[in-house]
């Protein structure tokens, strides 16, 4: 054994939000705050990053890469974004980094080549445009699902094929605030999906039913973040600040829909429910999912196929 992914149990990697920032406005959600209503507060978005942390590790592995004293980097808290180590591949020694859209990302390539190769990976990144695993989900085997058309180049896909052996399903994004797959699309386990099938067009959908049972998910509940979701073992864990806000209010009910309905997934399928509020990320149009990138997929190494 040699490295994180390689382990018999769940691997993830987070970065303490020491250089979190919202200066630049690069989703829609950010665009539609102020730039005030945006601000950050550090204390509290350690403390909520904190939370997260101690549940994963508790009983996981996390790696927490290092923060390089290096402006620009604002978005680097949310490593879901810096890469994917394809989980087909039987070495589990290879690592895809992200080759950013926003300019406002793009240091963030560096950073993430720098670590992994500290780390003993090997290390690729693509040249095409790629947003990790935010855009790219795996599903079993060699079979993945693909977002393309805001932030991923289509083209990667093809690259991805060809070098590393694999198959993906590729699905057109077209809804500017679910500007990533993970907005939309969450494997929750080999073999059943959540899907927000509103975002994508039939062939689509009809490819990706081939590969996985499809759990139909409404866009009213997939906006406030019910697909940026991450699975440990049995739990689904998801963001929701439902305590901070006032009941009666058109936020709370949207929230509490979408509470609702993940319960009712999970309680149907035999999974445990986490939520934890991450406000503060939500101010850069960020959820759970996106704090959050996958060593390995080990919760899913058990279920039937």
């Amino acid at each position: 054994m040699s490295n994180p992914s390689q382990l018999k149990r769940p691997a993830f990697l987070l970065n303490a939000p020491f250089s979190y920032d919202t200066e630049v406005a690069n989703n829609p959600w950010m665009v539609d705050l102020t730039q005030e209503d945006r601000e950050p507060d550090p204390d509290r978005a350690m403390t909520q990053f904190m939370a997260l942390y101690r549940f994963l590790a508790a009983d996981s592995l996390v790696c927490v890469l290092p923060t390089p004293r290096t402006k620009g980097l604002q978005d680097l808290v949310f490593t879901a974004n810096l890469g994917i180590v394809p989980e087909h591949l039987s070495d589990k020694n290879t690592v895809i980094v992200s080759n950013f859209t926003p300019e406002s990302r793009r240091g963030e390539t560096e950073v993430g080549v720098r670590f992994f190769e500290s780390m003993g990976y090997h290390v690729y990144v693509p040249e095409h445009r790629f947003e990790g695993e935010a855009d790219l989900k795996h599903l079993s085997g060699n079979v993945y699902i693909g977002g393309y058309g805001q932030r991923t180049e289509k083209k990667v896909y093809d690259w991805m094929e060809r070098e590393f052996g694999m198959e993906v399903i590729r699905m057109r994004m077209t809804e500017p605030y679910l500007y990533h797959l993970d907005c939309s699309i969450f494997p929750l386990t080999t073999e059943r999906t959540l899907v927000c099938t509103e975002a994508y067009r039939g062939g689509e959908l009809r490819a990706l039913e081939k590969r996985t049972e499809i759990i139909d998910v409404p866009k009213a509940v997939a906006l406030p973040g019910l697909c940026n979701s991450v699975r440990l073992h049995n739990t689904i864990i998801n963001a929701s600040d439902i305590l901070e806000l006032r009941a009666g209010t058109d936020d709370y009910d949207r929230e509490l829909a979408k509470n609702r309905t993940l319960e009712d997934v999970a309680r149907r399928l035999g999974f445990d429910v986490a939520l934890f509020n991450l406000d503060e990320y939500t101010k850069s149009g960020a959820m759970l999912s996106c704090l959050v990138m996958h060593l390995n997929r080990d919760s899913y190494a058990h279920d039937a196929r």
